[in-house]
């Protein structure tokens, strides 16, 4: 199948889906999660990062992106919320409480919208250590994720 073929099928697969108007942790799980339509689609590192680059990518964050406005979800079994810890400096702190007051928004939702961005991979500072298999390993139900 063509990149072009592959990418018209995301796109199709993310239209219908959202236009059965589901949750944004439904559609990111289906679409844009770890065992999502994108990630099947497109199972090479290299693949996954040029198909991130497309303009059907965008649409599908702009898809998310309208579907987070919707208000907050409800609790739901099938996806529990998680918890991380972030060390982060005073400033960046500050700078992140600030930017969400500018735009009106929670500084959870400031910066899930943040993580949820595509990120270049040389913006992305090199790491000296080695994943651990326990930092790789999925999180058991009601276990707190670490920040190691």
């Amino acid at each position: 199948m063509t990149m072009d073929e592959r990418q018209g099928r995301v796109r199709r697969v993310a239209e219908k889906l959202y236009a059965q108007n589901p949750d944004w942790i439904t559609f990111y799980r289906e679409i844009l999660g770890l065992h999502g339509m994108i990630r099947q689609t497109y199972p090479a590192p290299d693949e996954l990062a040029e198909f991130e680059q497309t303009e059907t990518f965008h649409e599908i964050q702009q898809m998310l992106t309208r579907l987070r406005e919707q208000g907050p979800v409800a609790s739901n079994p099938a996806e529990p919320t998680r918890v991380i810890t972030v060390r982060l400096p005073r400033s960046l702190h500050e700078a992140l409480r600030v930017e969400a007051h500018e735009h009106r928004t929670s500084m959870n939702k400031l910066c899930i919208s943040k993580l949820l961005q595509f990120i270049e991979e040389e913006m992305i500072p090199a790491e000296t250590w080695e994943a651990t298999p326990r930092a790789m390993a999925p999180v058991a139900a009601g276990e707190e994720e670490s920040s190691e």
